[in-house]
């Protein structure tokens, strides 16, 4: 049995690789302030083996038992989120990355960092490869999350070199399944409640705008076999099956059964035109790839959450 800290154990990606680690026989540590995160997402986990301590990473943090993994997830990681608490995420980032290397290093446990695709900003490389340093404007509104996740990176590197620290970077691209808050203001948790409310779905701009959405059980088996491989520099992590945000709309539609529309609104601030992972690494390097098609990812989330979860505030 390993220990596993987790940061942000209580969010959406952090409350599934909890359940994941817990079921392959692993100790869990959650780490989570509950900023972002919910006791709601661990509330089910009835296992001894699992621990949830309320703290805050950008400050120092200590773990008396050894620890042998730790995954840094803790971020605002929606818009939302990172615009409501732009100075909060820089933190996270860089305090909190700090003082959550300087654990691993204590405890000598291999560190695995979750960064992201939003590295890459708008780019001008399509597909995006892990060699590619991106295109992003370090003073627009989405700064703050690019730049904190840009800067965590370089501190793991340093670490890694300086300190002898065992670590990892993944770069996760956009990822949707159970759990994910009604009001996140992502694409695929937007979409699905106003269709499941029969109202019109919105669409930034012309919806030419391309993603590819990752379902989160592929998601954590790459964050697992990630940390478990001992590689270093950055892997991307998402399905390259690449939607553009009207296709993704009208899929929602469809797997809901909504009478709902579609209706446009004003493109955000520097929003990304294409995005979409080159695996080849993670397919090489870690014998992984993806395993859910978008259709059935959508079907499998509103079967597993509850009607009013995905609904938030648009129920009655």
């Amino acid at each position: 049995m390993a220990t596993c800290l987790v940061t942000g154990g209580a969010g959406f990606l952090g409350s599934h690789l909890c359940e994941e680690l817990l079921a392959r026989g692993h100790r869990v540590i959650c780490v989570d302030n509950l900023e972002t995160g919910s006791l709601v997402n661990i509330a089910h986990i009835r296992d001894p083996d699992f621990v949830h301590l309320n703290l805050d990473i950008i400050e120092p943090y200590f773990v008396d038992e050894p620890v042998d993994f730790v995954y840094h997830l803790a971020s605002p990681a929606s818009p939302i989120d990172y615009l409501r608490l732009p100075l909060h995420t820089l933190k996270v980032g860089s305090y909190g990355t700090h003082h959550t290397l300087g654990l691993a290093k204590t405890h000598r446990a291999r560190f695995l960092i979750a960064s992201t695709s939003e590295i890459y900003g708008d780019p001008e490389q399509h597909p995006q490869v892990e060699s590619y340093w991106g295109h992003v404007n370090p003073i627009g509104p989405r700064g703050v999350y690019d730049e904190a996740k840009r800067y965590a990176e370089a501190l793991t590197m340093a670490y890694h070199r300086q300190q002898g620290v065992d670590t990892s970077i993944v770069r996760i691209f956009n990822t949707y399944g159970p759990r994910m808050r009604a009001h996140d203001g992502r694409a695929i948790p937007t979409f699905l409640r106003q269709a499941l409310a029969n109202r019109p779905l919105t669409v930034f701009g012309d919806g030419g705008q391309t993603r590819s959405f990752c379902y989160v059980s592929d998601l954590i088996r790459g964050l697992i076999a990630l940390a478990e491989s001992g590689h270093h520099l950055p892997v991307n992590i998402g399905n390259p099956d690449e939607f553009t945000l009207l296709e993704l709309a009208e899929v929602v539609i469809e797997v809901t059964g909504s009478e709902s529309e579609i209706v446009h609104a004003a493109l955000p601030v520097d929003d990304p035109k294409q995005r979409r992972p080159d695996i080849t690494l993670a397919r090489e390097l870690l014998g992984w790839s993806p395993e859910v098609a978008l259709r059935d990812g959508l079907a499998q989330t509103i079967a597993s959450s509850t009607r009013e979860r995905l609904l938030g505030d648009e129920i009655g």
